[in-house]
């Protein structure tokens, strides 16, 4: 239990971190609010001067500029920012956005839709870059140096070398534009119909996914080779163990320490890329709701996907963390 606690500590303690830095780092970012939502366009004359009703028009316009910081806590310092926005964050109020200066809606209905088509999407991307580079990644280890591993390992390096928004790009010029195999814009929900709802899935999945693909190919390959050298493994192999068991019951579980560690990792590169694809293919999912708060400097509702995004980071690894026990009971034990 002690263990526990000081996990979990630690945990919130990358949270608070993450998001306090989120704040300084959008307070030195050009442009506000304010000026978005209520522009002054008045300007002086040619010669300089300025009118009695661009005065006053000026005057009214920075008394609305006024209210906007006002109510969304920007005429604070940073520190009373962050303890505001932080108290509210705790009680689940996700902040307010601003669409215009007498309008503005609450964030939190609109995470409750977004955050599951996010994680839908990060998940299946997952799911698929291990069910490809797990089999491959023991494939390329039991020949190692040979046609097979240079064919797979050179095919990584190509799938790692490419950011997954050119893939998804070319994906759908091909698949979508060209062949018309595919939706290339736009998400269906699960109501639509099980194929309706994955085939606007698949391309950003297969974009997501390859990058993961060669990460988790190159390592697993590396630690089964690895592995494959050890004492216990010769001795399977005099038994007369069949190869296909000594490299999937012996083998392969050592070495999926390392890999399960980046994969908790890669969530982060993994939300990094969800947040591109997903404003690229028009999925309406976290990502694109952050890139939207980033160019409108809805500063509020862009601090709470931040800390969302952080939550589900620190909540991933805190599960790795935890399953290193059943892969390897001599953690447990310890």
């Amino acid at each position: 239990m002690k263990t526990f606690l000081s996990k979990l500590g630690r945990l919130i303690l990358v949270v608070v971190v993450v998001t306090f830095l989120t704040q300084v780092l959008t307070s030195l970012v050009p442009g506000n609010l304010e000026d978005i939502l209520a522009p002054c366009s008045e300007t002086p004359t040619s010669t300089g001067e300025v009118t009695p009703a661009q005065q006053d028009a000026i005057d009214a316009c920075k008394e609305v500029h006024a209210k906007i910081r006002s109510e969304a806590g920007l005429d604070k310092n940073i520190f009373a920012r962050y303890g505001m926005w932080l108290g509210n964050f705790v009680r689940g109020d996700l902040g307010q956005r601003y669409s215009s200066t007498t309008s503005s809606q609450p964030v939190g209905p609109e995470v409750k839709r977004a955050l599951p088509i996010s994680l839908e999407l990060m998940l299946w991307a997952q799911l698929l870059a291990l069910a490809i580079a797990i089999p491959l990644g023991v494939i390329a280890a039991y020949r190692p140096g040979k046609i097979i591993d240079r064919i797979i390992s050179a095919g990584a390096f190509a799938l790692l070398a490419m950011p997954a928004f050119a893939l998804g790009l070319i994906l759908a010029a091909y698949l979508g534009a060209q062949a018309d195999l595919l939706p290339v814009l736009g998400y269906a929900n699960w109501s639509a119909g099980v194929w309706e709802h994955l085939k606007y899935l698949v391309i950003p999945i297969i974009a997501l996914s390859a990058g993961q693909i060669a990460v988790y190919l190159r390592l697993l390959r590396s630690d089964l080779i690895a592995t494959l050298q050890q004492d216990f493994i010769a001795m399977a192999k005099a038994k007369g163990l069949s190869p296909r068991r000594i490299l999937w019951r012996h083998a392969l579980r050592p070495s999926s320490l390392t890999l399960l560690t980046v994969a908790g990792l890669q969530t982060g590169a993994l939300i990094g890329g969800a947040v591109v694809i997903e404003v690229i293919f028009g999925i309406p999912g976290l990502g694109s709701m952050l890139g939207a708060a980033i160019l409108k400097r809805q500063y509020i509702e862009m601090q709470s996907l931040v800390a969302i995004v952080a939550i589900i980071f620190v909540l991933v690894n805190f599960l790795v963390d935890y399953l290193y026990n059943i892969l390897d009971p001599r953690l447990r034990h310890g």
